[in-house]
């Protein structure tokens, strides 16, 4: 079940909480955009990340079966 929520009520107390994250975010994002590093291709952190856990899911299982003697 989901909550419409109001485009009037602020998650900020303030105006000056709002304008301050509102300049943080602003700032994040053109960094990001004028940022010259080598982009890497979702599919390839998918994959990366992939190996990571499967990696992680055969060491549980090894410590699990030792365990299990």
């Amino acid at each position: 079940m989901s909550v419409a929520l109001s485009p009037i009520v602020s998650e900020f107390e303030t105006e000056e909480q709002a304008a301050s994250y509102d300049r943080w975010l602003r700032a994040k994002v053109q960094a990001s955009l004028a940022d010259t590093s080598p982009r890497i291709p979702h599919d390839e952190v998918m994959a990366h990340m992939d190996a990571i856990i499967e990696e992680a899911e055969k060491r549980h299982q090894a410590k699990n079966k030792t365990r299990a003697l």
